[in-house]
């Protein structure tokens, strides 16, 4: 009759073990929860989760080991909130990005007559207008083509090694940063939309004009479709200007990102 082995474990192994997988699948789960493309409605749940595991399995060999801290006391709660806020600002900064590009594209549609046509933002999961749609769509092809996908990963591997798990790490002065660069962000897509708002603006001030000068022309019925036609015309010449702005935004957010996790490096090419 053989006898039965028996595995002992202290409490310490198990926190230990614990400790090093949990908190940086915290850290990678809540970026992969809201960076574009990874938190997009189109990506099921389960497989964010998959991709949690996977990318945290591949990371645990190579980062820092996590402090010996009970993941159930008051300094393991405080090191949870911290990896989840940490991903949650790298997450975000890149989410603004997108963001931005939307509102660009909302003010076109304003000046277009088109805000009230409105679609499915599979992003997001919300109506959003179907020229910021268009934006959203184009930003998040070119951040595939630019490899902003991988960047995120390596930024976020990187980010163990600079700021590793700790009590400590994000301060009131970081949402501050990134609440004063956000600003700046959403003024880039005002930027965007400028010359097309601009424009639009112009030849409503000339149809207002006409109207006063010439009250019998009946100027609503052919205004709309004017409209609506130069601001296809100035979205297409202003395309090319638009990619470079995009590439610049994005590497802003990037520079943005190795800010908050204390990253020393060039920016994203």
């Amino acid at each position: 009759m053989s006898a039965v082995g028996t595995m002992l474990f202290t409490t310490t192994q198990l926190s230990a073990w614990l400790g090093d997988f949990l908190w940086p699948m915290m850290r990678v789960g809540m970026v992969f929860a809201i960076a574009p493309i990874y938190g997009g409605r189109l990506v099921p749940a389960r497989v964010r989760v998959v991709l949690t595991v996977i990318v945290t399995a591949v990371l645990v060999p190579v980062i820092p080991s996590a402090p010996m801290i009970d993941p159930l006391s008051a300094a393991g709660v405080l090191t949870s909130l911290q990896q989840l806020l940490i991903g949650l600002i790298i997450g975000f900064v890149l989410q603004m990005v997108f963001s931005a590009l939307m509102l660009g594209g909302h003010l076109i549609a304003m000046g277009m007559g088109l805000s009230f046509a409105s679609m499915a933002d599979p992003q997001n999961g919300v109506s959003v207008p179907v020229i910021g749609q268009y934006y959203v769509t184009l930003a998040t092809l070119l951040f595939l083509v630019l490899n902003g996908h991988l960047f995120l990963i390596s930024m976020l591997a990187e980010s163990f090694n600079t700021m590793p798990v700790a009590v400590d790490g994000i301060s009131r002065q970081t949402f501050w940063d990134v609440a004063v660069w956000g600003s700046h962000m959403f003024a880039s897509g005002v930027l965007i939309a400028l010359p097309a708002v601009v424009a639009l603006k112009l030849t409503n001030i000339a149809f207002g004009v006409i109207t006063r000068t010439a009250p019998q022309l009946h100027i609503f019925s052919i205004g709309f479709p004017i409209t609506l036609m130069l601001g296809f015309v100035i979205m297409f010449i202003s395309l090319p200007e638009m990619i470079p702005q995009f590439g610049d935004m994005l590497t802003d957010a990037f520079e943005m990102i190795k800010t908050v996790v204390q990253i020393r490096g060039g920016a994203h090419g």
